[in-house]
């Protein structure tokens, strides 16, 4: 019986031929990745437990995305805490402000993840890195402070579900409409521990961009990864970029799948998710009568430069409606730098959108864009649960960039057409 993709880079870490989902395995990482809210609860671990030394200092990254920048006291003395380990261990792949970007846009810009390696991270949207053909899964503290030391991680083979895309995307429809759809045909809990693995023609003709989005949102199906097998997009992206060695693997034609979907997208909508689950999705068109207070474009979800270019498109020329706010936030200083180049960021400040360093702070409700009681946002971030950017009772609907910039115009859950 042949593997998946997934089933043969945890073989490969794990130093066996084969494995088979419900095994237990003890993995080696390329690479282990903590923030400002998670690395110092894996920082106290490690020294709690007498390590001196890490296992590899230079297959750790520490990046201060999530309180950055500093908030608040008890958010500097998390970012102290990190600098502190990075500068005792000698880590490289450590940024201080105004240098680092979100952790999962910059770690695929600065090369640190790539085709057949294993990364874990105390976050869970680490499964972003799937989209190079990597498998990558978020984990807690504690396993992040064990591999801090050891360069390993404990895993249970996950069973591996395929997701077919077919057809021809129409225009304003991306890897977050995709993800979305797949998300509200299957439910939160849809994939639970398992692997989404994406392809069909549509996945195929899916810029990078659009792939980091759908393999970044399998954990809110409940995935335990997502993935995509490495093609010549893949290698395009990763030339020059990446630092490490490169495996390119792909599933067998006789692996197995617990579950097989397959969805013509030729004629999909933009999708919207209303509150307060990401799996709540309905086409844009029935959100026409839903009104915003505010509307966020960024996030490790959609802040690389193709989503701005997206809602610079949409907004050239107009402005955001008198009763809304709109914040954009590049995900990282190279994409700021290349939409300032672009002339992207004067688009924004004409459209009197308020622009932001690479940030967390409004995603996870942090800094930056707090909802208050009764307010309402649109954005192009990742979850919508209950009190996920403010007040408990905030709603947050989520959307692509296209969508989420002409809403900002109308002050309305608005299709691009409409505007565009």
């Amino acid at each position: 019986m042949g593997m998946t993709i997934t089933e043969k880079i945890l073989a490969a870490h794990s130093g066996e031929e084969a494995v088979a989902p419900g095994q237990y395995v003890m993995a080696s990482v390329d690479l282990c990745l903590g923030n400002d809210v998670t690395a110092p609860i894996a920082i106290e671990e490690f020294e709690k437990a007498g390590f001196e030394r890490v296992f590899d200092a230079k297959r750790i990254a520490l990046v201060p995305d999530h309180f950055t920048p500093n908030k608040d006291i008890k958010a500097a003395t998390l970012g102290l805490a990190l600098r502190k380990f990075a500068e005792k261990h000698k880590i490289r792949n450590y940024w201080e402000v105004g240098r680092v970007g979100i952790e999962h846009a910059l770690l695929p810009e600065q090369g640190l993840v790539g085709p057949g390696h294993l990364v874990i991270g105390a976050d869970s949207h680490t499964c972003t890195y799937g989209a190079v053909g990597a498998f990558s899964t978020g984990v807690g503290s504690t396993d992040l402070g064990a591999c801090f030391a050891t360069g390993k991680v404990w895993l249970r083979v996950p069973e591996s579900m395929r997701f077919v895309f077919t057809g021809e995307r129409p225009r304003w429809v991306g890897g977050k409409d995709l993800i979305l759809h797949t998300i509200g045909q299957i439910g939160v809990d849809g994939a639970l521990y398992r692997a989404m693995e994406f392809c069909g023609p549509a996945i195929e003709a899916l810029p990078m961009d659009d792939r980091f989005t759908m393999c970044n949102m399998a954990i809110e199906a409940g995935g335990k990864n997502g993935i995509i097998a490495p093609d010549t997009a893949t290698k395009e992206y990763c030339k020059g970029r990446l630092k490490g060695k490169a495996v390119h693997y792909a599933s067998d034609e006789d692996a197995r799948y617990v579950e097989t979907r397959q969805w013509d997208v030729s004629g999909l909508s933009p999708q919207v998710a209303a509150p307060f689950l990401p799996s709540n999705v309905r086409p844009v068109e029935e959100f026409a009568d839903v009104s915003v207070d505010q509307v966020v474009i960024g996030s490790c979800t959609n802040g690389r430069i193709s989503d701005l270019r997206l809602a610079a498109e949409v907004l050239r020329g107009k402005k955001v409606a008198a009763r809304t706010r709109l914040i954009v936030f590049p995900a990282t200083q190279a994409i700021y730098r290349q939409a300032l180049d672009e002339g992207l960021i004067d688009v924004f400040i004409d459209a009197q959108a308020a622009v932001s360093t690479p940030t967390c702070g409004p995603c996870l409700g942090g800094h930056m864009g707090v909802l208050a009681a009764g307010e309402r946002a649109l954005a192009t971030t990742n979850r919508n649960f209950r009190t996920r950017m403010g007040h408990f009772d905030s709603e947050v609907y989520l959307c692509n960039p296209a969508v989420a910039a002409a809403s900002a115009v109308t002050g309305r859950i608005t299709h691009p057409d409409d505007v565009a």
